[in-house]
């Protein structure tokens, strides 16, 4: 077939498409709903297997511990510890098998008193006014009191 005789067919076909519609407009209507429909029905049955099928995400560090820990068999021991001493006469342990596993623990001890800090300083003052209740000229939020 060569491309004009492929383009009258196609512009054909279009005419008389159009001419379909225009006799039946409910009959597209429904059609075009149904179409959409499936559509969203099939995006949301993929959306669903792609989610379910999707890897869990590994638990964070405080879980890793224990994971560990619950994997060990009885015939299986842990890394034997290393003991130093401290200036102030102290003795610490060191558990850590590499610098990488120390330096993530330390992180997450700093992260760890941050977080304290910050729930503490965020925390109303409860001894200082004796009450939790807003006092007359207060207006705020739960927790957040802006004074005038």
């Amino acid at each position: 077939m060569d491309a004009p005789q492929r383009d009258m067919e196609l512009l054909s076909n279009s005419l008389a498409a159009y001419a379909h519609i225009r006799a039946n407009p409910e009959s597209f209507g429904l059609y075009f709903v149904l179409g959409v429909c499936f559509g969203l029905l099939l995006t949301l049955c993929l959306l669903v297997i792609t989610i379910s099928c999707a890897p869990r995400p590994r638990p964070r560090l405080l879980e890793d511990e224990e994971d560990t820990v619950t994997r060990l068999g009885p015939e299986d021991t842990l890394p034997s510890p290393e003991l130093s001493a401290e200036p102030d006469g102290t003795v610490s342990i060191n558990v850590f098998t590499s610098a990488e596993e120390l330096e993530r623990a330390q992180r997450l001890e700093e992260r760890e008193r941050i977080l304290r800090e910050i729930w503490r300083t965020g925390q109303p003052d409860l001894l200082g006014t004796g009450t939790l209740g807003p006092s007359p000229t207060a207006t705020g939020t739960l927790g957040r009191l802006h004074y005038y």
